[in-house]
């Protein structure tokens, strides 16, 4: 026991080690994410060149928005989808629409930009994206914090006070043999639960709420697993972009038409320069990559409910943990039962009152 008058807890072993495991969940979903990433930046290196470097930058934020997302951070798929839309537009508009633009200044950029929420260039592409990532990444994200929690909840009982009768229990059980020259006679296992279960009741009283807690957990770890909808939505985004930029192109006479009027006409080079031509995309390779990427999510994600499952009881044994190493007797025969020194005969069913 502390100065403090603070009773040290053992750490949940099972639920450290799970954490260990959904950090390991999380890299493979780092891995599942950079693979998206580097499938949407392939996309405009091979099909949008004129736009590939320009359109790095936005690419590269539209992933770690969504990785800050999974993380809980105080943002939105909508939000992050949309401002990746947002910094295309001008790239697509310039770059695609009209090659010929010469004079891409700040203020018309930022027209485009604000254009593009009115106009809505890339048709419901944008807007489904922005539904079936919300909706593949809730639980994820679910999840994430989840676990935060359970780290808060660890981190708070970590260690629990004590009563005045508990210390003096406790004083009594390590100590009183001491007073008759027994420094070696450590308490009896029996006589160890009884003080550490009547000093450690209140924490136990959240055994029911950790055991929700874990049943939480498991629901939210089963729901991102079974669904798949999370590598399948990650793994489809460069389609979704693309079908969007193809839409935009599709219906270039009427954008610019429309830009015209709001944004005005813009620097163009001399010449008749047309419009990128539209080139149907081939899937971009690398599913391989992709398969054991996700092979590797669901073999860690199995392994985290496993430890999950065990943790359960994490609170409804502390006192068992407490009475299970140095503190007590294990490897003699006699024992000191808080009144004298006895034979080990296994647990005392009697409580000892905590005096």
């Amino acid at each position: 026991m502390h100065r403090n008058g603070k009773l040290p807890l053992p750490p949940s072993g099972l639920y450290c080690e799970g954490l260990m495991n959904s950090k390991d969940c999380q890299e493979a979903f780092e891995s599942l994410l950079r693979f998206a990433e580097n499938r949407t930046s392939s996309l405009f290196e091979t099909a949008y060149r004129p736009m590939a470097k320009e359109a790095a930058e936005p690419v590269k934020e539209l992933f770690t928005d969504i990785s800050l997302y999974i993380l809980g951070a105080e943002t939105t798929v909508e939000s992050a989808v949309l401002r990746f839309f947002d910094s295309l537009f001008p790239l697509v508009y310039s770059r695609l629409i009209n090659p010929g633009i010469t004079d891409l200044s700040e203020d018309y950029t930022e027209c485009l930009r604000l254009t593009r929420q009115d106009i809505n260039p890339f048709g419901q592409y944008s807007k489904n994206m922005v539904t079936e990532l919300s909706k593949s990444l809730w639980a994820s994200r679910m999840l994430s914090q989840a676990l935060s929690l359970g780290i808060e909840v660890i981190n708070t009982t970590e260690h629990a006070a004590v009563s005045r009768e508990c210390s003096r229990a406790l004083v009594k059980m390590q100590y009183c043999p001491h007073c008759q020259g027994l420094t070696l006679i450590r308490p009896c296992v029996g006589y160890c639960l009884n003080v550490m279960r009547g000093c450690l009741a209140s924490v136990a009283e959240l055994d029911a709420q950790w055991k929700q807690f874990i049943l939480t957990l498991e629901s939210l770890t089963n729901e991102v697993a079974a669904s798949q909808e999370l590598e399948m939505a990650l793994s489809g985004i460069w389609s979704s972009i693309n079908e969007a930029i193809l839409h935009a192109q599709l219906n270039g006479p009427q954008l610019s038409a429309t830009v015209d009027k709001v944004c005005g006409q813009p620097k163009q080079q001399e010449g008749n320069l047309s419009s990128a031509s539209i080139v149907p995309v081939k899937e971009v390779t690398g599913t391989q990559t992709f398969v054991m990427a996700h092979t590797s999510l669901n073999n860690k994600r199995r392994e985290f409910i496993s430890y999950m499952k065990r943790s359960r009881t994490f609170y409804a044994s502390i006192a068992e943990r407490l009475c299970d190493g140095d503190l007590v007797m294990r490897d003699s025969s006699t024992c000191w039962n808080g009144e004298d020194v006895v034979e080990r005969l296994g647990i005392s069913a009697g409580k000892i009152p905590l005096v």
